[in-house]
Order: C-alpha cells, then structure tokens, then sequence
C-alpha cells in the first residue's frame, strides 16, 4: 500500500445519497483532506465520456465509489434491468476512468446481498460466489459482484490498489423513505408515523417477521470507509457490519417505541421476507481497530428526529 500524503483530494462519487453525503461530512472533519464532489447535472456518472474527461482533469488521489441504483425487495424485483444495467455502467465507467487517470486508490462500496442467500453465520468474506443470491435482489447483487471483480482485475493486472468494502444494511441521514423504494427501517419509519398521524389502530408489516437483519448506521459506515482507505490494501472484500442482528418484529418493536406509537403490529405472510439471516462476520475490519459507535435505538432515535424535521414538511406539502 502507497504511503498517506499529507494532502489528499478525495473525489466522492454519488455525494448526494446516504453513503457519500455521510462519508463527506466525515473527510469535512479531515483538514488533509479537499473533498471533490460533482452533480448529475456536472458529470451524469452512466456518460463513459464525461467521466473519463472529469478523472482526467480533477485526477483525483483517492476515489471512494459510493454511487449506485439502489431500492428495497420491491424496487429490486419490479425493475431488475435497471439495478443490473444503471450499476453495471456507473462501476465500470468510474473505475475504468480511474485506472486511465493514473489514480491509484479507490475504495469501491458493494452490499451483503453478494452472499449466497444460505450462506453460513455469519458471513465471512470467504462466502462470496460460493451459492445462489436471494431471487428477489440478485440482479443488484450481481452487478456488486461485478465491480467488486473489476477491482481486483485492475489489481492484478496493473497494480492498482482499488478495495471493496461490504457494509451490512444501512440507515441513517438522508435515507430514502419513499414506501415503493425504500428499505424496511425507513419504511417502517414513515409506516409508524403515518399510523400515528391518523390514529390508526395498527401497522402492517411485510413478511413473518422472523427474517434476522443486521443494520449500521451510515455514520458509522463513513468511519469505517475512511479508517479502510487508510488501514486496509488486500484484494479481498472486507466487510464492515454492526455485529449483532435482530429481527424484523424486533426492529418494528423498537420502532414503534421510540415513536410513541400505541397501535398493534399486523404481519402480512403474503409478502416475501427475503434472506432468512444476514449477519457479517466484520471481525477482520474489527482486528485492524475499528469498531461501530451508534447503537441501534440512538440511532433509530435520530434518524426519527430528522425525518420530522426534513422530510415531514416536504411529505405534508406534497
């Protein structure tokens, strides 16, 4: 691995979404480092050619990938060319582009759903490519793959020290809490919160509830992609989780409690529950000295706090 320089521009790819804006406000506390940014409007990341010319002029020391389509069970099994095709082009186009700059460290964000959906618990990065994906997000997954294996070819083959980070299920600041799109704890978030506006008596849950799911906030993940970028140069994916899981009755539980919501849990067994368990096995992120800080209720805790305060009047307004 190159040594740190004292000086480093840092160019966050897909700023504006949960992951790069938590990773921006991360490197803002870094006064090493200038953060490079650019909008859909600058540089749309699926144009091959405006990429490429953007890496070229900017060039960059170090690329953290964080753009990508991304959208719950319903999204990914409604519209599997879209998440295959949209995060097959940005993955190639940046890492290419970044290769042909001369930019040599890269930092590439995947997703636990490259596991075999039977994987073992929990799941080491040994498991990849090792069974079947989960049915209904495989196609987001393989594209994941596929820039995870772009990775390393460009390692292999000329050097590069590009990583891939897995993190577990995120939440957190500027989720997505569109009920089409979005994941379960956002969903079930504004699920509540509508319950509790209208008085209704109860929420409907997707699936059993039995499902084990592990979830980091994207605070923590920033800190963790930063301390990798810094900490970590192997060619395998290195995972980067909360530890612990609970499932999803639990984590509508929890939900409903930090919500004051005094209404009655309905499970719908109609709807797929998805993976069984997803627990990572971050104990070699863990090794190198990194561990998580927000707990699961704090967590939930403030991202409540900043729906209300940022998505409420715009969701009301609509």
């Amino acid at each position: 691995m190159t040594a740190v320089p004292a000086r480093r521009r840092i160019f966050v790819a897909g700023h504006s979404g949960m992951v790069g804006s938590a990773i921006v406000r991360r490197l803002s506390n870094d006064p090493g480092v200038e953060i490079l940014t650019a909008s859909r409007a600058e540089v749309d990341l699926r144009d091959q050619t405006r990429v490429h010319t953007y890496l070229a002029e900017t060039r960059p020391d170090i690329i953290i990938l964080a753009a990508a389509k991304v959208g719950g069970i319903l999204a990914n099994d409604t519209y599997p060319a879209d998440f295959l095709y949209e995060n097959l082009i940005i993955e190639t186009n940046v890492i290419g582009a970044a290769h042909a700059a001369g930019v040599d460290r890269l930092v590439f964000l995947g997703s636990s759903c490259i596991y075999p959906k039977f994987a073992p618990q929990p799941i080491a990065e040994s498991s990849l490519l090792t069974g079947p994906l989960e049915p209904t997000n495989e196609w987001y997954a393989i594209a994941k793959i596929a820039g995870i294996k772009l990775c390393e070819a460009f390692r292999k083959q000329h050097g590069r020290h590009y990583i891939s980070v897995m993190p577990c299920n995120l939440y957190g600041t500027n989720d997505n809490f569109d009920l089409k799109t979005s994941h379960v704890l956002p969903a079930l978030i504004r699920k509540f919160h509508e319950a509790k506006v209208a008085g209704q008596k109860e929420v409907v849950v997707w699936g059993t509830g039995t499902p084990l799911r592990e979830f980091l906030h994207v605070d923590d993940l920033a800190d963790g992609v930063v301390f990798l970028m810094d900490h970590y140069d192997g060619a395998e994916t290195i995972n980067c989780g909360a530890g612990s899981d609970v499932t999803i009755k639990e984590l509508a539980e929890i939900i409903k409690d930090v919500m004051g919501f005094s209404g009655t849990l309905v499970f719908d067994t109609t709807k797929p529950d998805g993976t069984p368990r997803k627990l990572m096995d971050s104990s070699r992120i863990a090794a190198l000295g990194w561990k998580p800080r927000i707990g699961l209720k704090q967590g939930i805790e403030s991202v409540y706090e900043w729906f209300l305060r940022e998505k409420v009047p715009v969701l009301t307004s609509a």
